[in-house]
């Protein structure tokens, strides 16, 4: 049986540690800022995390671009010159065409390198929910099973995974496009905090608002455990864009004071989401029920 290699993407938020651990590597997008280009690396340290989000605290905007195609071609090369098989994991189509450019590619490299498989994959999230359905995927690949298996096995997994995000507004996304403009008037209201979901198309919405930081936390928290199944058998997986370390723990507190799961990773939102979501953004995902919602059902 051919090995099966997973291939993510900037988005995915994934530490070097948990590629490291669970063999997974990702295709780089790239930052923008005064017209220059610089590769989105995952591997970023805590002082270049700051230096990013301090630059969006004091008003610039950084701009972002998806996978360049000689990207896809340098790693899918990397993988398929090894006599691997490929599943790329992607970020949401909603938010970025780099599950298409990878889609294009694949079937020309697929012609060059006959019996190679490769699957892209449109996970519908972004930062730590794109990460751990690589995870996910990547774990199942072990198993002795083929890439066109893993794949469906991801395309069916990502129904059940849930996100929740709380911003101070959603101007950043806004501005981005990475949030549907009907439900701007959630960031306009004062010491009103809007909260996030996914729905079943990968779609970014704002559903809920509450009042203040911790009452954002708090209905968060309740907003995601009202959907887990299993949690004691899980390991949630949270970002943060850059908060002060105390609000962080706060609200790691407050999610073991009500979830009783097993552990909860915790990383940065990574330099592509972080562009659009702006600083201070706190983000918990874990399974649960089939996701049903539909922004286009609510239109």
């Amino acid at each position: 049986m051919k090995k099966v290699q997973i291939i993510t993407d900037s988005c995915s938020d994934l530490t070097p540690e948990l590629m490291e651990r669970y063999d997974i590597d990702y295709a780089q997008m790239n930052t923008v800022f005064e017209g220059k280009t610089s590769p989105a690396d995952l591997s970023w340290t805590p002082d270049e995390v700051h230096a990013m989000y301090n630059l969006m605290r004091d008003g610039n905007r950084v701009t972002t671009t998806q996978v360049p195609v000689e990207e896809f071609n340098r790693i899918f090369r990397k993988y398929l010159d090894k006599g691997s098989d490929i599943v790329y994991i992607g970020c949401s189509l909603k938010q970025s065409g780099s599950v298409n450019t990878a889609s294009v590619l694949a079937k020309e490299l697929m012609k060059e390198y006959p019996g190679a498989v490769i699957r892209c994959v449109d996970s519908k999230h972004a930062s730590m929910g794109e990460g751990l359905l690589a995870i996910d995927a990547a774990q199942f690949a072990t198993e002795g099973v083929t890439a066109d298996e893993v794949a469906d096995y991801a395309q069916q997994r990502l129904k059940y995974l849930h996100q929740v995000v709380t911003v101070h507004s959603l101007d950043c996304l806004k501005r981005a496009g990475r949030v549907k403009a009907s439900s701007a008037f959630f960031g306009n209201l004062f010491g009103v905090k809007p909260i996030l979901v996914t729905d079943a198309d990968g779609e970014q919405t704002a559903v809920k608002k509450a009042k203040g930081r911790l009452g954002s936390f708090k209905e968060a928290i309740a907003m995601l455990k009202e959907e887990l199944v299993d949690p004691e058998q899980q390991t949630l997986y949270f970002a943060h864009s850059d908060c002060d370390p105390k609000e962080v723990e706060t609200f790691l507190s407050m999610v073991r004071a009500e979830i009783p799961c097993k552990d909860i990773y915790t990383g940065y939102i990574g330099p592509i989401i972080g562009a659009s979501i702006g600083p201070d953004a706190v983000a918990l995902f874990g399974y649960g029920k089939e996701i049903t919602f539909r922004v286009a059902d609510k239109q």
